[in-house]
């Protein structure tokens, strides 16, 4: 169609010329991808005589891709149709449609607006296309395809028209309406940002600004009791006048900060816990440095947990606790339950695992960093600066969901030229901390690589092989729906590996939402099993769940509270043979990478 195909009074006609458009914009579009896929996917090599066995043959089927291609212009053909018939006022159903909970076509001019509504679906029908091809190549192991797959999701979140300002009717209508200051401000926070790049261009998320950790987050009232080399120990003021005999520890992930379970008295669990009458302490882990580069897990086990123990003991008295262990600090507590399981140790007498992994065969998106020459680049990379930096982890975590936690800030600040909000969950996660180099590098060898915690006698901690199998306390074991760093299905793994009753239960939500859900809110659900029935695998625990409105932790409280000793007067900071030595949340946690 040359746009000369049909003429009134000289002009071309608009149906025509849209026509023309829509196929040089498919054409274009659909080039771009090709050469995409041309370039991710490697061509295999067949075996010449008497030459080693060569790898597998890598590539796509012709037939298939050529399906492919005939879907993909045939959509093409009915969206030109539909938005023909638009242009021409009559109504036309979509071709294609956002997923469930894809807000980047929210605004109702991406559907009222047949232009915009064109440029949505087309963009959604090569995004489509791109990633059914991706998915389609042969010869790829499962890590490679998993890998593929996360790099086709990357340029499909990058291509996105919301991203580009003459393409965004959000950011078009904006520019219209401040007579295009709002782009002079967006071109004037992408030069803050690139002053602050020395780990590329992050958006900023949140006014860093807005919040003061032991101001308005992370605001429980306690004191530190206790400290070493890799943490504080705090333990909080109690809200009631007796409280269970056990006290309860809290092992958070080092690679954030503990107040995520206190970023506000509405949705602090650390409150709500102390609130049901038990005595809570919670490690916070240090934020390291290059002084820090040779702490491995031994140290985190020795100065961490066990510390953490004795401190408790002669703060409260009682020799034995109860404990939670939150994504890689419930890895570090059920390693360190299999450890003291060895040794004869039984001061924890029950154990809680949020969001937390063991075994690392299906541990989720992660894994895609972790083949053997990008782990030998980071090992480089870490062991010269003495630690992985957090801006680093957190780009890595941003990718991961690049729609929600870098495109969104893309458009918000630079293109729409507005300020980010100030927000609490935003703010914490921006608060991230550095890893140490040895126990990084253990971490991801011994985990994501080889997987040696999951097998008995594989891993070792302050000189004893440890076996998960031998842990024989009960334990509750959470995971949630939608969480992809520590996938529900891995995380059910606890069930199989450990020894001991175990309670498992589901919610609804991520990472965060998953845990962090206070009943009071009447938010998302959970799942749980009833009886003793035994699963060999999540789907068919999944199977026999029973859904339940609302958050888990009333479940997880009767679970604990039968588990945690008669009421005792209530212990406050210092009391003990612990003396306070700064109030909560402490100086390690405002320790900023």
């Amino acid at each position: 169609m040359t746009g000369k195909d049909k003429e009134h009074g000289g002009e071309t006609d608009p149906v025509a010329a849209l026509g023309e458009i829509m196929g040089a914009t498919a054409q274009q579009w659909q080039e771009g991808w090709s050469d995409w896929v041309a370039m991710l996917v490697p061509s295999g090599d067949g075996k010449a005589p008497g030459e080693a066995p060569a790898q597998p043959k890598i590539g796509v089927d012709p037939a298939k891709m050529l399906e492919a291609q005939m879907e993909l212009w045939h959509d093409f053909q009915t969206l030109w149709a539909a938005t023909t018939a638009r242009m021409m006022g009559k109504e036309a159903a979509p071709v294609i449609e956002p997923d469930a909970g894809d807000n980047r076509f929210r605004d109702p001019e991406w559907s009222d607006n047949p232009i915009f509504d064109f440029l949505k679906q087309s963009y959604l029908l090569n995004a489509r296309w791109l990633r059914r091809s991706l998915a389609g190549i042969e010869g790829l192991d499962r890590a490679g395809a998993e890998k593929l797959d996360f790099v086709g999701r990357q340029i499909v979140d990058a291509f996105s028209p919301g991203n580009f300002a003459l393409t965004n009717p959000v950011v078009l209508r904006e520019m219209r309406e401040t007579k295009g200051e709002s782009l002079m401000r967006g071109l004037q926070q992408l030069a803050e940002d690139l002053k602050d790049s020395e780990h590329g261009l992050r958006p900023r998320q949140t006014d860093m600004d807005a919040f003061e950790v032991g101001g308005n987050v992370a605001t429980a009232p306690g004191a530190v009791v206790h400290r070493t080399e890799v943490m504080q120990l705090i333990q909080y003021e109690p809200s009631t006048e007796t409280v269970y005999r056990k006290p309860l520890l809290i092992v958070p992930p080092w690679i954030n900060k503990f107040y995520i379970l206190d970023l506000r008295p509405d949705n602090s669990f650390i409150r709500w816990a102390v609130d049901r009458g038990y005595t809570v302490f919670v490690i916070s882990w240090v934020n390291p440095d290059e002084s820090h580069a040779a702490l491995s897990f031994d140290d985190y086990l020795r100065d961490g947990i066990l510390a953490s123990l004795e401190a408790i003991e002669r703060a409260t008295g009682e020799r034995q606790t109860t404990a939670i262990g939150y994504c890689i600090g419930g890895t570090l507590l059920a390693a360190a339950l299999a450890y003291m399981d060895a040794v004869g140790d039984e001061r924890i007498g029950a154990a809680t695992f949020f969001a937390a992994q063991v075994d690392f065969e299906d541990a989720g998106e992660l894994r895609i960093f972790t083949d053997e020459a990008h782990m030998d680049a980071l090992e480089d990379k870490v062991r010269e600066k003495g630690y992985l930096d957090a801006a680093d982890m957190a780009g890595t975590f941003n990718a991961l969901r690049a729609n929600d936690l870098i495109w969104h800030f893309v458009i918000n600040n630079y293109l729409l030229g507005k300020e980010p909000p100030a927000f609490d969950l935003l703010y914490w996660n921006a608060d991230s901390t550095h890893f140490p180099a040895q126990l990084f590098i253990d971490y991801l060898r011994n985990m994501y690589q080889r997987n040696n915690l999951a097998r008995p006698g594989e891993f070792e901690l302050l000189g004893e092989k440890i076996d998960l199998g031998r842990i024989g306390i009960p334990t509750y074991i959470q995971a949630s729906k939608e969480d992809h760093i520590a996938p529900a299905g891995s995380v059910f793994k606890l069930t199989r590996l450990f020894g001991g009753k175990k309670r498992f239960v589901l919610a609804g939500s991520g990472h965060i939402a998953g845990v962090i859900n206070p009943p009071e809110k009447k938010k998302y659900q959970h799942w749980l099993v009833e009886g003793d029935a035994v699963h060999d695998d999540f789907e068919s625990w999944f199977a026999d769940a029973a859904e339940r409105p609302g958050s888990w932790w009333p479940d997880w409280h009767r679970w604990l509270s039968r588990r945690s000793g008669k009421k005792v007067p209530a212990r406050k900071p210092g009391e003990g043979e612990l003396g306070v030595i700064e109030p909560a949340p402490g100086s390690y946690v405002k320790r900023r990478s």
